[in-house]
């Protein structure tokens, strides 16, 4: 029995049992709270439901919880259920129904802590989005790693979701990157305000090498040609970067394509036509202030040029015009201005505020023997995407990013998370997965098997611990959805992989050398193949692999 079937025995027993003394069921929960008890000994769980309804019912709240514990006590599935306090209720499972969880995930397989949350929504996910004027940074390697984690639990609630790049091609940016290749391919010192690193010379290189007459023509010609064809340089780099990170988009949206398409003509005529935006010091402003912003923005500027926010309104209408119900931004930590702008833009040009949701993500620092790492060769002020990626690999740098709330900044110590050690939380992590594959192994070579086992025989302290902590994956999962956290699912791993190493430790799982296989051994070889099955879903909702040795 996981956490949400007793949940639901729970709800169905105090309907009947509200019913029966006269109390409205109206103010039971849509679904009932249950938790793990601090201390073991209070039992397998806890739920506060008497303290949460009985007064809005009409009862006293311990009166409520023993009517309640009395009813539940009667049930197969539950061995005790006593009241604690002014109206908590203990439960302990039976062991049947202990061991009927570790037969559910193993039924479910690779589904196994997947729901139909969001089954329907189709949800757009925009992240990384990084200026085409050198390599992915590590904040955007932060996003990468973040945001394609929390596509995959999105899409393990059912979603239909959109992986989305926005190519920030149009503007002052792109002139400057422009002008440093240019100077680059001249042998110049790099514009005051321009790009420098290796990848500039590289590009510049790359560039007259494909086209030997780029440098020829006029400055605004000669600018053209680095433009065009650097920006599409750099565009095959950073997707190449990206790939090898595991993480591929289903849209690269360039933001030019709104100009050139009239999208934000369009946007703009629409919102003067209804009165959103005004004309004032010779420019046209947005009333963003009155969908919460602090202050109107400038949309058109007095020279009679597009504001950036000009292409964000576009850029929202155009998401919700293909079809999304929800539109998630995931931005820097020096992007929290757009935060009521976007949602304003939305509001003004009659869509859902709410539907469009902003996640800004903190700062990331690389730490080595203890000191900040400051700067890349090859980027000149940056540390990039395959700096991190050659320092510790690919999966490392992954759950490194995962493993913490965006909202906080993180360090990376590159000695530990290269490391092959129990303090290396994805080695620990992938250890656990490649040691439970390893037990299958054996298993298969002494002929013992968990086809038909007795899973009532999984009653030891730690037996418990392992299956109660598999049933908490489902809920993990929504909670990392809802709350837009993947990181939870990382942390839950953790967890697992802990609960694992101790049980292992106290169970014999098969038997010695010259013993015979008991049942026992059947029951405990099952529980290793459903926490197997749970860590790989783990890692793949975080991108990490699950090896199968190491």
């Amino acid at each position: 029995m996981t956490p949400a079937d007793l949940a639901q025995l729970i709800k169905e027993t105090a309907t009947t049992v509200m019913a029966e003394h006269d109390l409205d069921t109206s103010v039971l929960p849509e679904v009932v709270t249950v938790e793990r008890p601090r201390n073991p000994e209070h039992g397998d769980y806890a739920t506060n439901l008497a303290l949460q309804v009985a007064k809005k019912a009409g009862a006293n709240p311990r009166d409520l919880a023993t009517w309640l514990s009395e009813a539940l006590a009667k049930s197969d599935a539950i061995e005790e259920a006593s009241v604690a306090g002014p109206g908590f209720l203990n439960i302990r499972l039976a062991a049947a129904a202990q061991g009927d969880s570790v037969a559910k995930i193993l039924a479910a397989g690779e589904s196994f802590g997947h729901n139909d949350l969001y089954a329907g929504q189709k949800i757009n996910l925009e992240f990384v989005s990084a200026n085409p004027t050198g390599p992915i940074h590590l904040g955007g390697t932060r996003w990468a790693a973040v945001g394609d984690s929390l596509g995959r639990v999105f899409e393990a609630c059912g979603a239909d979701v959109t992986r989305e790049y926005y190519f920030n091609d149009h503007g002052g940016q792109i002139d400057r990157f422009a002008r440093s290749l240019v100077a680059a391919a001249k042998g110049e010192p790099t514009p005051e305000d321009g790009y420098g690193g290796e990848y500039i010379h590289q590009i510049a290189a790359d560039v007259l090498h494909k086209n030997s007459e780029a440098l020829n023509g006029s400055d605004e010609e000669v600018q053209e040609n680095f433009r065009a064809e650097g920006v599409e340089m750099m565009f095959a780099a950073i997707k190449e970067s990206l790939h090898e990170f595991g993480v591929d988009f289903d849209v690269y949206f360039h933001e030019n394509s709104l100009f050139e398409s009239g999208a934000v003509d369009k946007a703009l005529d629409k919102l003067k036509a209804e009165g959103h935006l005004y004309e004032a010091e010779d420019a046209w402003w947005l009333k963003s202030t009155d969908y919460g912003d602090s202050k109107d923005r400038v949309v058109i500027k007095s020279d009679g040029n597009a504001a950036y926010i000009a292409g964000d309104i576009a850029y929202v209408a155009d998401k919700f015009d293909r079809g999304h119900d929800l539109a998630i931004y995931m931005l820097g930590a020096d992007h929290h201005g757009y935060i009521a702008r976007l949602k304003a833009a939305a509001a003004a040009l009659g869509y859902d505020s709410d539907s469009v949701e902003v996640l800004i993500g903190q700062m990331v620092n690389l730490l080595k023997d203890g000191k900040p790492v400051r700067m890349s060769k090859r980027a000149g002020t940056v540390i990039t995407i395959e700096d991190l990626v050659s320092a510790i690999g690919v999966d490392a740098s992954r759950y490194s990013l995962v493993r913490s709330s965006v909202d906080q900044s993180i360090d990376i110590d590159l000695g530990l998370w290269a490391s092959q050690s129990s303090d290396n939380p994805v080695y620990y992590v992938q250890y656990g997965h490649a040691r439970l594959c390893s037990i299958a192994r054996k298993a298969g070579e002494v002929g013992v098997s968990y086809q038909d086992a007795d899973l009532s025989l999984l009653t030891h302290e730690k037996e418990g611990d392992l299956i109660r902590t598999l049933g908490e994956f489902p809920a993990v999962v929504k909670d990392a959805a809802t709350l837009r956290e993947p990181h939870r699912v990382a942390r839950y791993a953790e967890d697992l992989a802990s609960k694992f190493h101790r049980f292992y430790d106290q169970c014999q799982i098969l038997p010695k050398a010259g013993e015979e296989a008991q049942p026992v051994h059947g029951a405990r070889l099952a529980l290793a193949a459903a926490t197997r099955q749970t860590l790989a879903n783990a890692l793949g909702m975080v991108g990490v692999s699950a090896p199968e040795k190491m």
